[in-house]
């Protein structure tokens, strides 16, 4: 506020009585301007987030190796913008993923198939400004890499430099080995997902559990061991019975990451809008996701009284507003006046 008091201050020889015919100069602009700037709500002068919450040092791959060779459980969630990317890496997230499950979650899509890479692009950019501290992972859209390896190195190539994420995640099994290989062969890291597979949901029969039997539990092995020797740095086991996944993980030499597979994985992931509660009464959520919060309700009760205050004038109230000295506001009412003679 002291700032923009002398702001104010400096500019009284260019609103003086003296002043009150003469057009308001250049200066009095600027000096205006600067005022405005320092105390927009956008100002530039103080982006969200550009103080770290945290102090803890990057986590990289040799950081997540470290965590699965002493056994410390991985954590991941999901983030779709800058707020979301903010508070995974604020609350302390080894990795944050910006999955394909934004098409949902953030842009009102029937599924994950219809999200488009120029899209994804756009929401990993807006993630990675945040997650300065988790490793971050770039999800590819169905579409975007299985017409061929060279098609997925290609779009790879494009969610390190333009999304500006750290790894990228596919789905699939042994027939995405070589698509793996071609990837991680030319030094980008892979998370892969192996068990259930959104993007596959049609061939699959919609969104079913994998593994359920001997001969269905053996394929899911045999995808994570080809996708493991294809140089993924990790995967994610999805919806395979908790036995099963347990014993996939312990005959695998890289982590997984479990979400509706039990806890017998060596880390977790969710996604950011399940578990926090943001999303409307009655929505379905799948058997896996705990609720621990319920953003929605805080959103909404907070939204409704901004809208009751506002009808009511209670908001703003004096505190939220800016002060102008006594005198100035007189020249100001001067000027008016003046204007209105003319």
């Amino acid at each position: 506020m002291s700032s923009a008091l002398s702001i104010v201050k400096g500019s009284r020889a260019l609103l003086s009585r003296s002043a009150l015919r003469e057009p308001v100069s250049f200066a009095a602009k600027f000096l205006l301007s600067q005022w405005h700037i320092r105390h927009s709500s956008h100002s530039p002068y103080a982006p969200m987030g550009t103080s770290s919450v945290t102090q803890r040092k990057k986590i990289t791959l040799n950081s997540l190796r470290s965590m699965y060779k002493k056994g410390e459980p991985i954590t991941m969630i999901t983030a779709h913008d800058f707020p979301s990317g903010h508070v995974g890496d604020a609350a302390g997230m080894d990795m944050v993923l910006v999955g394909d499950s934004l098409a949902m979650v953030a842009l009102g899509m029937d599924d994950t198939s219809e999200v488009l890479v120029e899209e994804m692009l756009l929401h990993c950019r807006s993630v990675s400004r945040a997650a300065k501290t988790a490793f971050t992972v770039g999800d590819l859209p169905m579409g975007s890499y299985e017409v061929s390896p060279e098609q997925a190195l290609e779009t790879a190539i494009r969610f390190i430099k333009q999304g500006r994420v750290q790894s990228i995640k596919l789905e699939g099994g042994a027939e995405m080995a070589p698509t793996i290989k071609k990837i991680t062969t030319a030094g980008i890291p892979v998370l892969g997902h192996v068990g259930l597979t959104p993007q596959r949901q049609n061939s699959l029969g919609g969104f079913r559990v994998q593994g359920k039997t001997a001969a269905g539990a053996m394929k899911v092995l045999e995808d994570a061991l080809a996708i493991q020797e294809a140089g993924c740095f990790a995967m994610v086991l999805e919806a395979v019975p908790q036995e099963v996944a347990a014993l996939i993980t312990k005959k695998l030499s890289v982590p997984t990451i479990g979400i509706g597979a039990g806890n017998g994985c060596s880390g977790q992931v969710l996604v950011q809008i399940d578990m926090t509660g943001n999303f409307p009464p009655g929505r379905f959520l799948p058997k896996f996701v705990k609720k621990y919060g319920d953003v929605w309700s805080e959103s909404l009760k907070a939204i409704e009284s901004y809208r009751e205050e506002t009808k009511s004038r209670a908001y703003p109230a004096p505190e939220h507003t800016y002060p102008i000295p006594k005198d100035e506001l007189e020249v100001f009412q001067l000027m008016l006046d003046a204007k209105k003679d003319t």
